[in-house]
């Protein structure tokens, strides 16, 4: 499998903000491959997601090698709960299994991990190891680690209008006040970033309900590689086809 990108530029790129050769502030990766991966080798599919977790070390260590601020991950979206039931019990164990075990090395890296999605959908034991997990980790300062467990941007939007619905019907908010900063702020990803670079795997060049509002002004890199196979290497070239872009945020001058 090729591990060349296959780029599909946005059309406005004029730089304002960003010059070329800078490093975006936050990545996120929709890591897509898995099943691919296990099926090619006759392997199966738990096997091809347990390859992807270690593609996950591999990428969470080279981000912070480089000094990239923010990662998030596409770990396990809404959709995913329509899945065949050993699929889905295969995946969920093996995200309970690697919180147990990467906890402590985020905390002695400076990782700090925060889940976002609906995460009562995994019941109440793997809520409280995400919450556990979040404690230990809250100090770090080298990484901010965001992992979309059970997510989907629609019912993200969704919820937040509803906050914002409610918020105005009992006279905590002026309808008025209501821009894109104050709507932010209901979302899984309140006072975070929005991301500069979104990577797809795999070949696929779609969102699939991932970040829908966060990607406003994201640049995408798609790469022709299966995320078990993905590396630093394959990092290294989104972040340099990134760096040769110019950024203009819709705006236009000449």
């Amino acid at each position: 499998m090729s591990g060349a990108p296959k780029l599909q530029p946005l059309p406005d790129a004029a730089p304002q903000g960003t010059s070329p050769g800078a490093l975006p502030q936050h990545v996120a990766i929709i890591m897509d491959g898995n099943r691919r991966w296990a099926e090619a080798r006759g392997l199966p599919v738990a096997l091809g997601h347990k390859a992807g977790a270690e593609a996950v070390r591999r990428t969470i260590e080279a981000c912070a090698e480089q000094g990239i601020g923010w990662l998030t991950l596409f770990a396990f979206s809404s959709e995913n709960w329509l899945r065949p039931a050993d699929e889905v019990r295969a995946l969920t164990g093996l995200l309970r299994v690697y919180l147990r075990s990467e906890v402590a090395t985020f905390a002695k890296e400076g990782i700090r991990l925060r889940v976002i999605g609906d995460r009562a959908r995994f019941g109440a034991e793997m809520v409280r190891e995400i919450d556990q997990a979040e404690a230990v980790t809250a100090g770090g300062t080298r990484l901010n680690l965001n992992v979309a467990l059970s997510y989907g941007a629609r019912d993200e939007i969704l919820a937040a209008a509803r906050a914002v619905a409610a918020a105005v019907r009992d006279g905590r908010l002026d309808p008025e006040a209501i821009d894109d900063a104050a709507f932010a702020r209901h979302l899984f990803t309140a006072g975070m970033p929005d991301p500069d670079l979104i990577i797809r795997t795999s070949g696929e060049q779609r969102l699939s309900n991932f970040l829908l509002w966060q990607a406003a002004y994201a640049e995408f890199v798609f790469q022709d590689v299966l995320w078990p196979d993905y590396g630093a290497e394959h990092l290294a070239r989104a972040l340099r086809d990134y760096g040769r872009r110019e950024r203009r945020f819709g705006a236009r001058t000449g």
